[in-house]
């Protein structure tokens, strides 16, 4: 690598504008609320819904799940339910206070709080309306990898537990403290570690600290030309550093991989020193890989300071596109055909006929032109293409490359899909379908309000088991949720969200009615334990990207043989003796 040709950017200037909720998902400026109109709007001017009226989303929730919805009932929260009293080393504190600034280190109840949780639903309805339990006693705001070195070494002098954090945005319970945990424990919020360090353009490389957000390294990067081309739901609040402790995937994992296809090298501080290599060498055989032990490690054997990524050129043409089926089925078909005969595009998903409703019901008001259009479509794809509309479903599409490349894929896209009974839906739709994934976000916590509890979990499978995983999971929970008398329907929903060689990822979405009942948040995890027990049983994994942390590791000796939870158990003694990396995520305590 030539250094001479590095490429050095200016540090990451977060916004005035950038600031995000305490006690919700995403940027303060943004809910989803409903008006004196009693109709359903976005606050904000953030996102394209976003100060739009959506009309149909109340009566269409009331219709689905058989509840009659008043918008002057509402569940009113009273965040913060209660802030535990912080467990206090006084020798600890003045021993960081010989290489933290007084502004890196942060006691306060509400910021102990925010960092005591991530975004299940559980998690959520403790912080509004119980109490979260054991939360970190202070949060720490480390700048640099030697000042990262010197709170692990203070940390093990005075056996004080260190939690990673970075967008705190996980779904598996990982920040969640132990009640049984009677030591100081210090949250370490890498967010001021954001700088991308270096861009080397000639080999297509890129530096970049690990408590950088993942909004903040598109547009840096894009400055210079150049993606990294890893985009989960949460890129606009996750962190690379997040993205290696949890294994992610993105929305573009067809073209640019998953987070372990990107990353070239990693940066760990670890308890016993620096795990670093001397080159970046796009690929080496010297024995056993130990990076990969931090891909999904989930902070509980090091903190991540820094990764090398690859970089991509941003592509040259960029095509939204959206096809409908008239059933799940054969767009299953489709995905299958399209896996092993073609390179699929950037991003490919498929939404089921409720959550393709669900999308509709999104819509803003229309008027005039559009409302004509609206209906000559509705027309066409009913009565011409004799779509049912309670059985049609959607499929949304992103190509990127060169305009070659572009034309090519949505040629063969289109081809396969017509096979199968597709018909072209439209670009708009597509690029719309796309966007949604950002704003929609916000809609849990929105409807926590009323009532009404959802979550989303994945798994992924081989091609041979996915049409089942996704019948049986909503018809055991569907089941489940009538034999406990719960009120109304549930919304049980799925999508197809990556595909691959040999399997599909699928995410599962679902909520219900909980006015009445009581312990709503219990409820729900123990009717996605049934599903997750169901998932396993048809051959599905316990997990595709959102991780383990302890929401899920009663299910570990399921999956992995005694050896397997040895050797992981082992290598955290091995490597953490004191339990320094005190997360305990996957039972690694």
């Amino acid at each position: 690598m030539n250094k001479d040709n590095l490429i050095y950017p200016e540090p990451i200037v977060i916004g005035a504008d950038e600031a995000e909720s305490w006690e919700n998902w995403g940027f303060r400026d943004t809910s989803f609320a409903i008006n004196e109109r009693d109709v359903v709007e976005i606050t904000g001017s953030r996102y394209e819904l976003s100060g739009q009226e959506l009309p149909r989303l109340l009566p269409w929730i009331r219709e689905t799940l058989a509840i009659d919805l008043d918008p002057k009932d509402q569940h009113r929260n009273s965040y913060p339910t209660e802030i535990p009293a912080a467990i206090e080393s006084p020798a600890f504190s003045k021993a960081i206070r010989e290489f933290l600034k007084e502004e890196q280190i942060d006691a306060s109840g509400e910021n102990r709080l925010r960092h005591g949780h991530g975004h299940t639903q559980e998690e959520m309805y403790a912080i509004k309306h119980k109490r979260l339990g054991r939360i970190p006693d202070v949060v720490l705001y480390p700048e640099s990898e030697a000042q990262v070195a010197s709170l692990i070494a203070t940390a093990k002098d005075h056996n004080v537990v260190l939690i990673p954090f970075g967008g705190g945005t996980n779904v598996t319970d990982a920040l969640r403290c132990s009640d049984n945990e009677n030591r100081v424990i210090a949250t370490v919020d890498m967010r001021r570690m954001n700088r991308i360090l270096w861009i080397d353009k000639e080999n297509m490389m890129a530096c970049i600290e690990a408590g950088a957000v993942g909004r903040h390294i598109m547009t840096q990067l894009a400055k210079y030309g150049v993606s990294m081309g890893h985009e989960p739901d949460s890129v606009e609040f996750s962190t690379l550093g997040g993205w290696i402790a949890t294994n992610a995937s993105g929305m573009k994992k067809n073209k640019y991989g998953n987070i372990e296809d990107i990353i070239v090298d990693i940066t760990v501080a670890a308890a016993d020193g620096e795990l670093k290599r001397t080159t970046a060498a796009p690929r080496e055989s010297v024995g056993s890989d130990l990076r990969r032990l931090m891909f999904g490690s989930e902070g509980t054997l090091g903190i991540v300071t820094s990764a090398i990524v690859k970089l991509f050129p941003l592509p040259e043409s960029q095509a939204y596109g959206s096809v409908l089926f008239p059933s799940y089925e054969a767009g299953y078909a489709f995905m299958q055909e399209l896996a092993h005969t073609s390179t699929p595009p950037a991003s490919v998903r498929l939404v089921d006929n409720l959550q393709f409703q669900f999308g509709l019901a999104l819509k803003p008001a229309s008027n005039g032109l559009k409302v004509w259009k609206s209906s000559i479509e509705k027309f066409v794809v009913t009565k011409v293409k004799g779509f049912d509309p309670y059985k049609m479903v959607a499929l949304t599409l992103v190509f990127e490359g060169t305009k070659q490349e572009v034309d090519r894929q949505q040629t063969d896209v289109y081809r396969i899909a017509a096979k199968h009974g597709g018909m072209k839906a439209g670009a708009e739709n597509g690029r719309r379908g796309y966007q949604l994934t950002y704003s929609i976000a916000y809609i849990r916590d929105f409807l926590m309000n009323y009532y009404i509890i959802a979550e989303s979990f994945e798994t992924s499978c081989a091609w041979s088991d996915a049409l089942k995983i996704c019948d049986n999971v909503k018809r055991v929970l569907r089941e489940e949720y009538t034999k406990r008398g719960l009120p109304g329907t549930p919304f049980v929903t799925s999508r197809i969200t990556q595909v691959y060689r040999t399997g599909v990822a699928i995410y599962f979405y679902f909520g219900f009615y909980y006015k009445g009942v009581e312990n709503p948040s219990e409820v729900y995890l123990e009717l996605e334990n049934i599903a997750r027990e169901e998932i396993l049983r048809c051959g599905g994994s316990l997990s595709h990207h959102h991780g383990i942390g302890k929401i899920r590791e009663q299910y570990l000796p399921e999956i992995m043989s005694e050896t397997a939870l040895k050797w992981k158990k082992d290598i955290k003694k091995s490597l953490d003796p004191q339990n320094i990396f005190g997360a305990g995520n996957q039972s690694l305590r």
